[in-house]
Order: C-alpha cells, then sequence, then structure tokens
C-alpha cells in the first residue's frame, strides 16, 4: 500500500478532530497521506491537500468522515475508478459506513495489515431523452427517482422493460434503485430489502393509486425506459436524493446497470445480516 486518500463532510464539526487523529495515525506508521484541500485547510495541512478528482492517481483506499450521504456522494464523484472507500461514520444511522470515530486506531491497523475484504456494489446509469434527443444522464450509487412536486397532482409512469410494456403507474412518483439503495428510499416507499452481492434492479411505486401496483425485482441486465406524463410541470428526476433535475411531461428515462462500480471496504467478520439488525431494527446483542 502507497497512499491512503482522507475525504470529509464540511458540515460536520466533529470532521476536522477526526481527521487530524487520522493523519497522525497513519503517518506515524509512515503511509503516504493525501487529503480533500477543504479537509486540508481546516486541520492546517496544506502540504497534504490534493484534489479528489487526481486521488485515483495516487490513492489505493479513501476513508470518508461523514454519514452515508457523504460516502454516496464521493462514489459518484470517482465512479470511474473503483478505489475501495472505508466509511468513518459521523452520521445518524450509518448503514455504509465500517467504522466508528473512536475504533481508528484499530481500524487503520486492520486496513494496513489486510484484514478486510472488498464488497463491489453494483451502480446505475440514467440519461433523459426529449423529443429524441439525449440531455442529461448521471450515475447513482443508491437510486434514481422520479417524482411530482410537493404540490403537483400525480405522475403517471409509463414503464417499459427491454422494449416490453411492464406497466403504467400512477401516484406520487417511481423509485429505481440498486440493492445497496434497497435501504434507503426504496425501503420507506415499501420496497424489499435486497442483499447487496446480488446484482439486481428494483421498481419501486410511491404511493400509487392502486392496490395492486407492488415493487419489482429485475434481472440487473435489463435496460429500464420511464416515460412520463402529468397534467402539470412540477416533475423531477433525483439522483441519490442529492442532486436533482427538471424533468418536462413525455420525457423518457432510460436506465441500466452503470460500467462502474463502488467498491466499499467491510470488516470480514460484520455480515450484512448484522447490519440490518443493528441499524435498521435497532437491535444492540
Amino acid at each position: 500500500m502507497t497512499a491512503i486518500g482522507i475525504v470529509a463532510n464540511e458540515q460536520k464539526t466533529k470532521a476536522w478532530s477526526v481527521a487530524k487523529e487520522l493523519v497522525r495515525l497513519l503517518k506515524e506508521k509512515r503511509v503516504g497521506v493525501y487529503i480533500d484541500h477543504v479537509v486540508a485547510s481546516h486541520i492546517g495541512r496544506q502540504e497534504l491537500a490534493l484534489p479528489i478528482d487526481k486521488f485515483h492517481e495516487v490513492v489505493d483506499i479513501i476513508f470518508v468522515l461523514g454519514g452515508d450521504g457523504t460516502l454516496i456522494g464521493l462514489a459518484r464523484e470517482i465512479a470511474p475508478y473503483p478505489i475501495p472507500i472505508l466509511g468513518i461514520n459521523l452520521g445518524n444511522l450509518g448503514f455504509l459506513s465500517e467504522s466508528e470515530p473512536e475504533d481508528l486506531p484499530h481500524a487503520v491497523d486492520r486496513i494496513l495489515s489486510g484484514e478486510y475484504c472488498v464488497e463491489d456494489r453494483m451502480m446505475l446509469h440514467t440519461e433523459v431523452i426529449r423529443k429524441g434527443k439525449h440531455i442529461h444522464e448521471a450515475v447513482a450509487l443508491n437510486d434514481v427517482g422520479i417524482a411530482k412536486g410537493s404540490f403537483g397532482r400525480m405522475i403517471k409512469c409509463s414503464v417499459y422493460v427491454d422494449d416490453l410494456y411492464v406497466a403504467t403507474y400512477n401516484g406520487d412518483g417511481l423509485i429505481v434503485s440498486t440493492p445497496t439503495g434497497s435501504t434507503a428510499y426504496s425501503l420507506s416507499a415499501g420496497g424489499p430489502i435486497v442483499v447487496p452481492y446480488i446484482n439486481a434492479i428494483l421498481l419501486t411505486p410511491v404511493a400509487p393509486h392502486s392496490l395492486t401496483a407492488r415493487p419489482l425485482v429485475l434481472p440487473a441486465n435489463e435496460e429500464i425506459h420511464v416515460v412520463i406524463d402529468a397534467t402539470h410541470n412540477d416533475l423531477g428526476l433525483t439522483i441519490d436524493g442529492q442532486l436533482g433535475y427538471q424533468l418536462e411531461v413525455d420525457d423518457e428515462i432510460v436506465i441500466r446497470r452503470s460500467p462502474h462500480i463502488t467498491s466499499l471496504i467491510k470488516w470480514k467478520e460484520r455480515s450484512f445480516f448484522e447490519v440490518v439488525r443493528k441499524k435498521l431494527q435497532g437491535e444492540n446483542g
């Protein structure tokens, strides 16, 4: 291992003290360290600053200090470069994070001794087609949301899978998610939890105006086309709940498996089911 990169959520005030301690621990172990310039300026280590878009040139692993949102945002930013990511949880749920700030020395030792595994999580590629023209594209780790605005009337989503008509959903919208995203927005809309090592795409209607509209689990190699209709223009596309794009009536949204992946560092003894029990069900034992 030659170097570790550090990225932090600047809105988490605790991030600066954790970053300082992490730099100290890594330097003590004679490991190369590169820090996002925002973090570097806050902790007075500008000599270690490096833009995130240059991390792939020198960094082997990235430590992310923040919550799940911080990790997901970084995953999109480095999507073309599958650098393993270790999440240090400074948020509330921390479903994707593997370590806590109080465990930093132990986490550093485990990383440097190779006592971890890497899970490759599939991502989604989405593009918006308007009047036959491709006008927008994005990559997502969790999900792609198609929805009406806060005060708009319902939206109609006609869904096709590999050119085969599936159904038309009337309601608040539609969520297309990865297995990683199955424990996020999709879950709150009534979708199933899918283990992350199954490659699949989930289709979850949001507040559908039909009792027969149910979530679907589709093979990851199929392409989803959604054509939207509504009696209003308050329509939008969301990427991982973080990025938004204004949609128009008759827009077509194409969603498929991305060629990019997100590589998450996990401890070998910690199973996905344990995380579900502790994070989602509040089990302590």
